[in-house]
């Protein structure tokens, strides 16, 4: 018999160490609603409720940072209509959460090319932003209309900009220079990378930030992802040997 939530939970507390940072691929809504014959955007909705329980349960157990893929580059060629219906969802998503997230202490900051979203859809974004930013309790990474190698490719820019400028020189291009450029150069690289649905590829996803974190792959669809399934991933994380290419021990 599967372990309730309660059950993990304690487990979890038991064996102590959790990973500093969780980043999850959502994917699955699509065929949450296909299931239940019902279009995309209603599979988007019930997904929504999964980010909440992910926020609860990374506090609950006391992570300190989460990063959610929301909306990848490739996503703006899908049809209007379910693109439309995300935007919707963001601003939804926002008016409703912001002032709880602001009251769990939750720092929220939203990366990608925002340039492409809709005037409400930003507004949204630096309202939320802007209302959370006293968060220490954890932070909230969500990555819209974001693509791993086009953050690699700004990365590089800004790097080619800084020599062209003189202020840097090409051999002070290390690893931490080039890290510094990222999106997420303050805060700790991912320490467990989950992605839902049972598929079992990056998909552009923080291609530079996870490379040692531990995959977990979840046969669960997004919506249906809550706590348990969280608790699930971390309890599975906490039994692996972490050695970054050093001999176990």
């Amino acid at each position: 018999m599967a372990d309730s939530e309660a059950d993990l939970l304690a487990n979890i507390r038991v064996q102590g160490e959790v990973p500093r940072h969780i980043a999850i691929i959502m994917d699955g809504n699509g065929r949450w609603a296909r299931e239940r014959h019902m279009p995309r955007p209603f599979g988007h909705r019930s997904g929504v409720k999964a980010v909440r329980a992910a926020v609860e349960g990374c506090l609950e157990v006391g992570v300190e940072w989460l990063s959610l893929f929301a909306f990848s580059q490739e996503n703006w060629q899908r049809p209007m209509t379910e693109v439309s219906a995300l935007m919707s969802l963001l601003e939804e998503f926002i008016a409703r959460e912001a002032d709880d997230l602001h009251r769990q202490g939750v720092r929220v900051r939203v990366f990608g090319d925002l340039e492409r979203l809709s005037g409400p859809a930003a507004a949204a974004i630096s309202r939320v932003v802007r209302s959370t930013e006293s968060g220490t309790r954890l932070g909230l990474n969500l990555f819209i209309s974001y693509g791993g190698r086009a953050e690699l490719v700004r990365a590089a820019r800004l790097l080619a900009e800084d020599v062209a400028a003189g202020r840097l020189v090409p051999d002070a291009i290390t690893e931490e220079a080039f890290r510094a450029r990222l999106f997420t150069a303050d805060c700790p690289d991912p320490d467990l990378l989950i992605r839902t649905s049972g598929e079992r590829r990056l998909s552009n996803f923080l291609l530079w930030q996870v490379a040692y974190a531990e995959l977990y792959i979840s046969n669960v669809l997004w919506p249906d992802f809550g706590c348990t399934a969280l608790y699930e991933a971390i309890r599975d994380f906490q039994g692996r040997d972490r050695r970054f290419g050093r001999v176990g021990t």
